[in-house]
């Protein structure tokens, strides 16, 4: 196990008696123990940080990698224990101490402290930095029914479980949204011999992270392997009897049968902690260049934050495994005393299947799309422009393209149209080196 707090049977006994919290150092705790938090932990010892580091994440067991929830771990290929971040060996030898089943109930801006319930049990812990890595919930569905039994999102491991037991044992399959969680589950349901009905409000598929020759070559691609797609269309009800969901009715009237429906539409950052503590909060937690909130001693990292992109000098928010690392990576260094602004380059991945999609930058405000490669073979890439200035690059079977484009677009150098059309245009050639 990782090592905890309450080791000690007397202070343990203390608690329960008197219920007072016992008032310890806790140096940096790091709130959320998914991906940014995982990596700020580690990186501080990376970093020459010598202080204490606490992680408390609300999970019962050891803190464990969410992108497989939604493939091999829905599938039965991977189980929980192949998932974990990092063993609880590497936790003892570098000195990090992970409090699991426990969450911090309230913060004191002005003693820095922070009260927290583990296991049951409460302590106050003192900080030098606090870390927000909370993260991301599904965004829920707001009609009648969707309480039902047989609606699942999938924001962890449990509800990962409960949803690959229906799957088993489902008839008639329902997933609404087709932006990554929804694409992947549908790839699960596919190999378990379901032809799900995918509901989409957006016009198509990826519709707010992918270009529209991406997209349609996604949207087919799944159409081949058996999903029945209804864009531009919104769920009305969700129709049940004793308790459990029967058929899913759309905006348009029509019912479809379903007893198992899957909620895939978006995330909301994890905010309400922040926002209690009288931090800055706008649709996230609002950071500066070095993911420090409106107090100097806290940041926010991952999911949960909303930072200004050294690009476009926009407000934005991503929820990405690579942002997440690289945030909980400067931060790290930030608070070791070698400051580090964030300014990486986004980039995504999605494992559909045989299909492979990667992303890197952002295409909103692309107003023309070259594609460099073979579509019909499902291998190629679409580069993205706004005019001249190359903004991302979409990539399927094309992993080489991938790496070029992250290169090209740090490096901040656009190819032109036709050296980007060009497949046997070495693009390397155009990084300085």
């Amino acid at each position: 196990m990782p090592a905890v707090l309450f080791d000690c049977a007397r202070r343990r006994a203390h608690c329960l008696r008197t219920r007072d919290p016992i008032l310890m150092s806790a140096g940096c705790i790091v709130i959320g123990g998914g991906h940014a938090g995982i990596s700020c932990a580690t990186s501080l010892r990376d970093e020459g940080y010598t202080g204490p580091i606490t992680v408390i994440d609300t999970f019962v067991g050891l803190p464990y990698e969410r992108p497989p929830l939604s493939k091999d771990y829905l599938l039965g290929l991977a189980t929980l224990d192949q998932l974990v971040l990092r063993s609880s060996e590497f936790y003892k030898l570098a000195d990090i101490r992970v409090l699991t089943d426990s969450k911090v109930l309230t913060i004191d801006r002005t003693t820095r402290t922070a009260e927290v319930l583990s296991r049951g049990l409460p302590v106050l812990l003192e900080y030098e930095y606090l870390i927000f890595a909370t993260g991301s919930v599904p965004r829920g569905l707001d009609v009648p029914g969707a309480e039902l039994q047989g609606v699942h999102r999938l924001a962890d491991a449990n509800d990962a479980k409960s949803l690959a037991e229906a799957l088993t044992n489902s008839e008639n399959v329902v997933i609404i949204g087709a932006g990554f969680i929804g694409l992947e589950c549908a790839v699960a349901t596919y190999k378990l011999g379901h032809s799900p009905v995918v509901l989409n409000l957006d016009s198509g598929v990826l519709a707010r992270v992918a270009s529209q020759p991406t997209a349609d070559f996604v949207d087919s691609w799944h159409r081949s392997s058996g999903a029945r797609f209804l864009h531009g269309t919104s769920v009305s009800e969700i129709v049940g009897e004793d308790g459990h969901v029967t058929a899913v009715k759309d905006d348009s009237g029509n019912v479809h049968a379903a007893d198992t429906v899957i909620v895939g539409i978006g995330a909301l950052p994890r905010t309400e902690l922040a926002k209690s503590a009288g931090l800055d909060v706008d649709r996230g937690i609002l950071v500066d260049e070095f993911l420090r909130t409106s107090d100097p001693a806290i940041f926010a990292i991952g999911d949960c934050a909303r930072y200004k992109s050294s690009r476009t000098n926009e407000l934005m928010r991503l929820e990405s495994v690579q942002n997440a690392t690289d945030h909980g990576r400067a931060v790290a260094a930030t608070i070791a005393g070698h400051p580090r602004k964030y300014e990486a380059i986004p980039w995504f991945w999605s494992d559909q299947g045989a299909l492979k999609l990667q992303i890197a930058g952002i295409n909103a405000g692309a107003t023309d799309y070259i594609v460099r490669g073979d579509v019909a073979e499902g291998k190629f890439s679409v580069f993205c422009y706004q005019d001249e200035k190359l903004l991302a690059v979409d990539s399927i079977g094309k992993p080489a393209d991938h790496i070029q484009a992250r290169k090209l677009l740090a490096a901040r150098v656009s190819p032109t149209h036709d050296q980007a059309a060009d497949s046997n245009f070495p693009l390397k050639s155009l990084i300085a080196k």
